[in-house]
């Protein structure tokens, strides 16, 4: 039995599981706007509240698909 480790697990999640894969796409699309906003030289209030949901969204889906890594990892192959 190989274990295998968490970048082996996600490419194989990616092409396996469909929520892992939705995850993923819109942890990179939460990441994208969080970049858009920092890479502003002042940010207003509005944006400053923005950052902050988008940065909690992000944690939110990373924390899910690291469950799912886990629960996969857990799994005998």
């Amino acid at each position: 039995m190989t274990l295998l480790n968490d970048d082996e697990i996600k490419t194989q999640l990616m092409s396996t599981d469909p929520e892992f894969r939705r995850l993923a796409v819109q942890h990179s699309e939460y990441k994208q706007l969080l970049h858009e906003l920092e890479s502003k030289e002042y940010l207003n209030e509005v944006e400053l509240a923005e950052e902050a949901r988008l940065k909690r969204i992000k944690l939110a889906i990373k924390d899910h698909m690291q469950g799912i890594i886990s629960q996969h990892a857990a799994q005998p192959a």
